[in-house]
Formats: C-alpha cells, sequence, structure tokens
C-alpha cells in the first residue's frame, strides 16, 4: 500500500470482480491516470455491516469505511433489483435474498418463486445503482442510475452475474442482461448510469487525493 500515489489510486471496496472491472472501464475514461485496486488487493479487511435502508446509505458505509481502512480515496457501488409487484423487494436485500449473501442460484430460484402467479405485464422491474465516492480529505460524490426491465421465467444466458440471467431489459428486447457482450451491458446498466452520473462530477484526468 506504501507503493501507491495517492493522489492517483482508487480502491473499489467490493470483493466482486465483476463490479471492479465495469467501473475501472468507465471511469477510467475520465480519469486515465487513476489507478483502480480492489479492496482485497490492500489486505484483509472485515466487511462493514450493511444498516442502510437504502441504496444510498449502503453505499457510503462501504466507501467510508474503505477509507478509514486505506486512508485512500474509495469508491463503493450499492445495487439492486426493484420489482413493482414485490413493493420494491428484493431492494438492498437483493445479494442476500434467500438469505446467503451472494447465493445466485438461491436468489433467483426465490424471485420466481415470488413471481410465480405474476403476469407477464406485471412483472416490470429495474435495477438500481448509487456509486459513492470519498476522497481521504472528506470530499464525497454520489451518482445514480437504473435500468429498466421486466423478470423472464427462466434463466437465460452465461455472462453477468447476480439476477441478469433473469432480467430482460427495455432497451435489448428477448435478451436477458446475461446474454449481452459486456459492452452492450456497460452500455445501458444501472452501474453505468450511475457511474456516468459520477463522472460528470469528477474533473477529467484529475487527481482524486490529496496531492501534498
Amino acid at each position: 500500500m506504501s507503493t501507491l500515489d495517492p493522489a492517483r489510486t482508487v480502491v473499489v471496496a467490493t470483493g466482486n470482480a465483476h463490479k471492479l472491472v465495469e467501473i475501472e472501464s468507465i471511469l477510467a475514461q475520465v480519469l486515465p491516470d487513476v489507478r483502480f485496486v480492489a479492496l482485497g488487493q490492500l489486505g484483509d479487511f472485515p466487511d462493514p455491516e450493511e444498516t442502510g435502508e437504502t441504496f444510498l446509505e449502503n453505499a457510503l458505509i462501504k466507501a467510508e469505511s474503505a477509507v478509514a481502512e486505506t486512508g485512500l480515496t474509495a469508491i463503493a457501488d450499492d445495487s439492486g433489483l426493484v420489482v413493482d409487484a414485490l413493493d420494491g423487494a428484493p431492494g438492498v436485500y437483493s445479494a442476500r435474498y434467500a438469505g446467503v449473501h451472494g447465493d445466485d442460484a438461491a436468489n433467483n430460484e426465490k424471485l420466481l418463486w415470488n413471481l410465480a402467479d405474476v403476469a407477464d405485464s406485471e412483472r416490470t422491474a429495474r435495477f438500481m445503482s448509487v456509486i459513492a465516492l470519498i476522497s481521504s480529505d472528506g470530499m464525497v460524490l454520489t451518482g445514480t442510475g437504473s435500468c429498466e426491465g421486466r423478470i423472464g421465467y427462466v434463466p437465460q444466458g452465461e455472462n453477468g452475474f447476480g439476477y441478469d440471467p433473469l432480467f430482460l431489459p427495455d432497451e435489448t428486447p428477448g435478451r436477458t442482461m446475461a446474454e449481452l457482450e459486456p459492452a452492450e451491458k456497460n452500455a445501458i446498466s444501472h452501474r453505468f448510469h450511475a457511474l456516468t452520473d459520477l463522472a460528470a462530477r469528477l474533473a477529467p484526468g484529475g487527481a482524486v487525493g490529496p496531492t501534498a
């Protein structure tokens, strides 16, 4: 960690390699000289308790924890699936909807079970994302984004993760998020829109932490 330039390093507070790739591929366009490193590459840090009731609150919790643990600027994402017929569930509990954090198969199975009797016209949903960036000197920037679609009936596709095999974006009729190539997904995803929102607040190519 001592070899990293604090002004040119952003710690990505996630253990999900897919998120790291998405975040880096988008933000690198406005921060080309910044190095993005996963928190796990810098040490074995405990996960903060996500006690927030909104995506924003949880994103801030994770970013604040990463700054405290590393002393570096940190970025964190909190995202999830919001299903209208389920009154917004699974929402902030998306990753642990079935009880075990990160069990995608179980989460998807529970979602299909809960939507078993829901008509196609009522299976509307959206992926939501909030990105929080907190610098080591206390600057806070956020971005929000969404991707509208509906929930299918069977998993389709091998790409992506989470609920991607069940989510049919409005912008790609007939194909789930998991059937899209990475570039296609990045162009429409909730995280893309949130990162674009955040990127608009960042100075192109600028430093992200103290320079002295």
